[in-house]
């Protein structure tokens, strides 16, 4: 049953997708109190985003939802890519055996949004999802904005003191504000069917470019959990979308490829839609007192998986800052680097999925042709292989961000710069058993201190943890923040979404509050 809906919230989220709940389950965490209308009965249907990555998994590690998503996902590494049936590229994504995460996990949309609805009810009563439920109207105003949400019980008006847009890419709140998506549509169009089927192989990603299955398609698939395989698969440019998803023209593909592999185990479809890539964004992600998240601030080509994940970053890089701004601990001005940082974020990840569409679904003639000449290359040329690489999303760094401090001194490695995320480290405990840095990140500023007794800093809020090198065993932390030895000393400033904020030579502390008060973090 539908929570009764408030006059006043200080938080109103229109859309209850894995973006929506992520960012409701932080701001929980924070003691925030919100409202998540969503559309929808309940959670998505379909597989939809399935690939989530390493800094996605941390992300969702912050409010526990972490376990279960790596209990129930399937675990990958790397993948295989054909042209025709020849194998022409087999790559590996960075990844150790000391490493908190996989690089990705594969899983179904649905437990995503299940698991972060789930971990903002653990947290107490600060969140609330209203189901079946949608906005219909947003009027921004100098203190709030007032939005009209059509229930199940009939049309209601709340006051929010903060909207933040999740709801898709046709967003309604973007529509209400007047503003338009900028950037490239594709023409190039993929079905996507998700089958159950029982299979052995290891999960990997699996391209194949032309296959004898499906002359001149391109096809992809992941398993999922619970045998399900996603399959998706390019469709002529003459084809109709709507012809092209009915099951008597999908399943006879279907099958003609998993009889080409050797999968010849009884299958059944479960799901079908359709695709097609889009490199998109609005110029902006705040306006007023509205914020925009995921599709309904920008679109980005599946390929390489920077969707969902990008979303999900946006989530973890506005919750913080709400949160400190509605407690009156920092200026308004701090959510303006929301939108600053997430759109150079979206414009890196534009520009790396507009490379990788070129190459799954060519826009034009001059595009197919250079393809097939690397993919015939790349037959006996290991050089022209990397050509082929998916280039699977990675964390943005954000270079020029307000929040960025000046560092000072030379440093030996720019994994740790100011405006990059955090690296990991796994240290070991005093008689303890081990633990990766990353999961002291999620819960506010982070002082890393190296080389010695940390500062009390207890009055900036900010935690202090000492790195001495004892528990420095493999030297992971000290040569990944640039340290030039294990005993050095130095301060490193790590925000609460898990980026570096700044690093200083020494121990005296005064850069580092100088910092805090001169990027605008402190009221």
């Amino acid at each position: 049953m539908n929570p009764e809906l408030p006059s006043s919230i200080p938080v109103l989220i229109a859309g209850g997708g894995p973006v929506g709940l992520t960012l409701s389950a932080l701001l929980a965490r924070e003691g925030i109190a919100h409202l998540v209308i969503e559309a929808d009965e309940s959670y998505c249907t379909g597989s939809r985003a399935i690939c989530i990555s390493r800094r996605s998994q941390e992300i969702l590690g912050w409010v526990g939802a972490d376990a279960p998503l790596v209990a129930k996902g399937l675990s990958w590494t790397g993948g295989r890519s054909h042209w025709r049936d020849t194998e022409v590229l087999h790559f590996e994504m960075p990844a150790e055996p000391s490493q908190r995460f996989a690089p990705m996990v594969n899983i179904q949309q649905f437990h995503v949004e299940a698991f972060a609805h789930q971990a903002a009810q653990a947290q107490g009563d600060a969140s609330r999802v209203l189901w079946a439920s949608s906005v219909v109207a947003v009027r921004p105003q100098t203190d709030g904005v007032q939005v009209e949400v059509d229930t199940p019980q009939g049309r209601q008006t709340v006051q929010a003191g903060f909207v933040v847009a999740c709801d898709g890419g046709r967003s309604t709140v973007r529509e209400q504000l007047g503003l338009q998506l900028e950037g490239t549509q594709y023409d190039g169009k993929y079905v996507i069917v998700d089958v159950v089927q029982k299979t052995q192989r290891p999960v990997e990603r699996l391209a194949w470019f032309d296959p004898p299955s499906n002359p001149g398609s391109t096809i992809l698939m992941h398993r999922q959990p619970d045998d399900v395989w996603r399959i998706d698969y390019q469709i002529r440019d003459d084809e109709d979308p709507v012809e092209a998803v009915k099951p008597e023209n999908v399943l006879p593909r279907v099958r003609s490829h998993l009889a080409m592999i050797g999968e010849n185990a009884p299958w059944e479809p479960l799901w079908i839609s359709i695709y097609n890539a889009k490199c998109l964004t609005l110029p902006g992600y705040r306006h007023g007192r509205v914020f925009f998240a995921g599709d309904a601030a920008h679109l980005v080509p599946i390929f390489g998986v920077r969707g969902l994940n990008s979303g999900l970053d946006d989530a973890a890089n506005l919750a913080w800052k709400l949160a400190r701004v509605l407690r009156g601990e920092s200026p308004d001005a701090l959510l303006d680097s929301y939108s600053a940082e997430r759109v150079h974020a979206t414009r890196e990840n534009i520009a790396y999925g507009a490379k990788s569409t070129e190459f799954m679904a060519p826009p034009n003639f001059a595009y197919q042709l250079m393809r097939e000449a690397t993919l015939r290359l790349a037959v006996s040329d290991e050089q022209v292989r990397s050509l082929i690489n998916p280039r699977q999303s990675s964390p943005i760094t954000y270079l020029g961000s307000p929040l960025n401090a000046a560092q000072g001194g030379e440093w030996t490695d720019d994994r740790a710069r100011p405006g990059a995320p955090a690296p990991e480290a796994l240290l070991r405990g005093h008689g303890a058993a081990s633990w990766h840095l990353s999961g002291r990140f999620g819960h506010g500023f982070v002082c890393l201190a190296f080389g010695g007794a940390g500062p009390d800093l207890s009055d900036a809020g900010v935690t202090v943890l000492e790195i001495p090198p004892d528990i420095d065993t493999l030297g992971q932390a000290w040569r990944r923040y640039g340290l030039r030895r294990p005993d050095e000393p130095a301060l490193v400033l790590v925000r609460p979404d898990g980026y570096v904020m700044g690093r200083w030579h020494g121990l005296d502390p005064a850069h580092l509050r100088a910092a805090l008060k001169d990027t605008g973090v402190f009221a």
